[in-house]
């Protein structure tokens, strides 16, 4: 397995701004990514990576479902698409492609999505709350859009995410 470059908005925005071009065969080539993919979000410390994240226009991304318990459950999307949303929620994001920034985001509480396999079964995931956030973030990365498109507003080092009187 290899740890894959992240690319960052300061040195690829062209790249993180493109639209991601669907998976039409699950190759070995799509297997190794996914794999590398993994290893390199484990080693960033992230939640989520997007292929384009790696500078590769496809429609996949991988999410770490139980990173928050210190266990990694890799959840693998190819071809996700969102069929619905509900309920609002608004909190902390960063990306691991836009370092030492994080801002507040309102995403839905509730999503169900569908998605392929690394053995092209399609599968419907329901999440709420992080896991809805992360599949809305990462699906924002496939459209080309970055979480700092939609934050309502920056956090800075004294900030701890809640709104402060004036």
């Amino acid at each position: 397995m290899a740890i894959l470059k992240i690319l960052t908005e300061e040195e690829a925005n062209d790249i993180l701004r493109k639209t991601s071009k669907p998976v039409t065969e699950i190759t070995p080539k799509i297997e190794t990514l996914l794999n590398d993919m993994k290893d390199t979000l484990i080693k960033a410390g992230g939640v989520g990576l997007a292929a384009v994240q790696v500078g590769i226009l496809r429609r996949i991304y991988i999410i770490d479902a139980g990173v928050e318990e210190d266990k990694h459950e890799i959840i693998e999307f190819i071809n996700p698409e969102i069929i619905a949303a509900e309920g609002t929620q608004e909190d902390v994001e960063g990306c691991l492609s836009v370092p030492g920034r994080r801002g507040m985001v309102k995403r839905p509480m509730k999503v169900r999505a569908k998605f392929q396999d690394r053995n092209g079964e399609w599968y419907e995931i329901e999440a709420e709350e992080l896991l809805a956030r992360c599949i809305m973030h990462e699906t924002d990365h496939l459209d080309g859009k970055l979480y700092v498109d939609i934050m309502s507003r920056e956090l800075f080092d004294e900030d701890d995410g809640e709104e402060t009187e004036e």
